[in-house]
């Protein structure tokens, strides 16, 4: 039986491992791929497809996702984690020991689970889009926002998340533009007359995105298409945000743990999730804040306790030291 079997190699759940392994914990980190139901966990999560991260702690030239990512697996890796690149594609947390079938088929023992999966961003589905990802096409305004000074971007979304990633937009964009299908926002009453009242945001109301345009290197403007007369326009664009929200990547444990109503993990306190030995950390968990340091911050919680929980197993003969 392992003591600690973490699920994603995200920041949360290689930070995870990172403690764990210095605890002498052997943890084991399933690092992802695609799942039997066709979700993808990927490995390394949201970083890997993050050219720029410029708000990581000590950086401060910045460094690119994907590196951040292979740094801190070497770290895990130095303090003896154990990763495999498989999944977890179902799981008995009812009892003890907690049981968990890979990939591969085969079922493996428990004494703890940290949770890890994170969630994958909701896109608008046009091939440009993944064209143009990183290079003027992103799903998060907090990252990548201070890319955008003093040029005009757009805004997909009209919910709360929507309005909140504009108004931070306009700290450093010329303007910014709300592309919305309907003529209504779906965001609470208070965020939409934030926006509405902001002289550095305008609305397209009835509209979608058609096309994302470019010069093969970056995104230079973008096709509207009427949600009402399926006309069509083209508009001058240096960036454009998509905020039609985020999938958690939980249908493996449906039926396992208590899940929020958006899917999100559901946690008491800090990682603690419905079933006793299971801990949850990072974006499965977090739909507020979805940051890698966020993350990182949560995985380091979610192995102490495992740890913690661990140690009583120990002192009542649960588990050999």
């Amino acid at each position: 039986m392992h003591k600690v079997v973490i699920v994603g190699s995200g920041p949360a759940g290689l930070t995870a491992a990172i403690y764990t392994g210095r605890a002498q914990l052997k943890p084991v980190v399933f690092e992802g791929g695609f799942l039997s139901s066709g979700e993808l966990m990927t490995s390394g999560g949201q970083l890997m497809i993050t050219t720029e991260v410029e708000n990581y702690p000590g950086f401060p030239d910045g460094v690119t996702g994907p590196e951040l990512v292979d740094r801190t697996r070497a770290q895990a890796e130095k303090f003896g984690a154990d990763l495999r690149q498989d999944v977890i594609d179902e799981v008995d947390f009812t009892g003890f020991p907690l049981r968990l079938k890979t990939g591969e088929g085969e079922w493996l023992e428990a004494a703890t689970v940290i949770i890890a999966t994170g969630a994958n961003a909701k896109w608008l589905g046009i091939p440009s889009e993944q064209t143009y990802l990183n290079r003027g096409v992103s799903a998060c305004a907090t990252c990548d926002g201070a890319f955008y000074k003093d040029v005009p971007v757009f805004v997909v979304g009209g919910g709360d998340t929507a309005l909140e990633e504009a108004q931070f937009l306009t700290r450093y964009a010329s303007h910014v533009t709300l592309i919305h299908r309907r003529d209504s926002f779906r965001a609470s009453k208070i965020m939409a007359d934030r926006a509405l009242k902001n002289p550095k945001i305008s609305v397209e109301w009835n509209a979608a995105v058609d096309e994302i345009l470019g010069d093969g290197k970056k995104c230079t403007g973008l096709r509207l298409k009427s949600t009402v007369d399926g006309s069509v326009k083209e508009v001058v664009a240096g960036g454009l945000f998509v905020a039609i929200g985020h999938q958690p990547n939980t249908s493996v444990f449906k039926g396992q743990l208590e899940l929020r109503t958006d899917g999100y993990i559901a946690t008491k306190g800090f990682t603690t999730t419905s079933a006793t030995g299971v801990f949850a950390a990072g974006d499965v968990a977090d739909s507020r804040y979805r940051q890698a340091i966020t993350a990182a911050g949560m995985g380091c919680m979610a192995a102490i306790d495992a740890e913690r929980l661990v140690e009583e197993y120990e002192s009542r003969g649960l588990l050999s030291h």
